[in-house]
């Protein structure tokens, strides 16, 4: 009787304690138990060789009793929060992981990188003759290939970042070297490196036309953005649309194609109607993207001297300018179906693009060419036309 009173008075001590403890903990990091933040600045802060960041003190996340590796599990806690070292490291770098490949996803501009998986992967099966050319060599063929351009689109778009941060922190504040969440030092890095990785791949692949779409895209990228006398070709507009339509509409069309035809299947090079149309339709589309991606970034490349069409003419003229050629391109897709001497793909080529001009223009009528926001918007609208032609390049026949 005496051991268990002896217990029962241990017991009530601990909880008692553990409670006294929790409560002050409680009010000295209620703010610290929403997020996490404070930990996030003081490592951002040290990584930039800034000072410290103040934080609140004694800040410690809390983990659920029985959870937690170093928690006391005893009847008298019940289900209550008690704080833990190890969950507030966890926690803390769990954070910042997550936050930093958030950052690193914006740095390389998710809407480019799955336009470039996309285009590449329709315009590789146009090769095909038979469901038996799906080997994996073909399978091998095309991951090189994917891998190879992914990396270099990284290159080119992080390159434009790393000198475009001030006009950036006017038109994209949300990018991470315009909001500081990279510093330059490690834009430059991730640049460096994906451009090596591109390169080592495609000499590796062996293939001539592989390496010469990215040796193109990297002079290109690199002429477009380098603020240098003779190139930032992106100050002038018809030499910035040039860069853009060369890589999208024929630099990815041709060499990808000849690449999977010859290199990875063996055959000899022959240009198909399927990819000659890509090409032609692609050059009015990646003119397009090249005109309206400055609408909505008037404002900084103004005060830059950045002399695109939409400053040139008008935000209003240059949208309206870029859906009458998208309703050309489909027009013309349109009649190309109507003259197929297949009746099913035809009839997916009709349809397929009489349904995005249909879109196209109903999305146009009620979007303001002169709200930022509004022409964002319908910005990614024709980034998502852009992937859908891919889908139906196939059945041109």
């Amino acid at each position: 009787m005496a051991v268990l009173n002896d217990g029962l008075e241990r017991s009530s001590t601990i909880s008692s304690l553990g409670n006294t403890n929790f409560r002050s903990e409680m009010a000295a990091c209620k703010q610290c138990r929403i997020n996490t933040s404070c930990c996030h600045r003081e490592l951002s802060s040290r990584s930039e060789g800034q000072s410290p960041t103040p934080t609140k003190p004694d800040c410690k996340p809390y983990g659920h009793i029985g959870m937690l590796k170093n928690s006391i599990t005893s009847p008298a806690f019940g289900n209550a929060f008690v704080p833990d070292n190890d969950a507030h490291q966890c926690g803390c770098l769990w954070i910042i992981l997550m936050n930093n490949f958030d950052a690193f996803c914006r740095f390389c501009r998710p809407h480019t990188v799955i336009g470039t998986v996309i285009s590449i992967t329709s315009i590789s099966v146009l090769p095909l003759e038979s469901i038996v050319d799906i080997s994996p060599m073909f399978i091998i063929g095309l991951i090189k290939a994917l891998l190879s351009a992914v990396f270099m689109n990284i290159y080119v778009v992080g390159l434009n970042q790393l000198f475009d941060v001030e006009i950036d922190k006017v038109n994209k504040p949300s990018l991470p070297l315009a909001s500081g969440e990279f510093s330059l030092k490690t834009g430059a890095l991730i640049v460096v490196l994906f451009c090596i990785m591109s390169f080592t791949l495609g000499v590796k692949s062996g293939s001539l036309p592989l390496l010469s779409a990215l040796l193109v895209s990297f002079f290109l990228g690199s002429a477009y953005s380098i603020n240098h006398p003779l190139l930032r070709w992106k100050r002038h507009a018809f030499l910035a649309a040039s860069c853009i339509m060369s890589v999208r509409a024929i630099v990815v069309q041709l060499a990808f194609f000849i690449h999977m035809q010859k290199y990875v299947l063996g055959r000899p090079v022959a240009l198909t109607k399927p990819v000659l149309f890509a090409t032609s339709f692609m050059c009015l589309f990646s003119a397009v993207i090249a005109l309206f991606k400055d609408i909505p970034d008037v404002e900084g490349d103004r005060d830059f001297g950045i002399q695109s069409f939409s400053i040139r003419l008008g935000q209003e003229k240059v949208f309206w300018l870029c859906i009458k050629l998208l309703l050309a391109a489909y027009s013309t897709a349109i009649l190309i179906g109507l003259s197929s001497s297949n009746k099913y793909q035809g009839a997916v080529t009709v349809f397929g693009h009489g349904f995005l001009a249909s879109i196209l223009w109903l999305r146009a009528q009620s979007t303001d060419s002169k709200n930022k926001e509004s022409i964002t918007t319908f910005y990614m609208f024709i980034w998502k036309l852009f992937y859908a032609e891919y889908f139906l390049i196939p059945f041109v026949r």
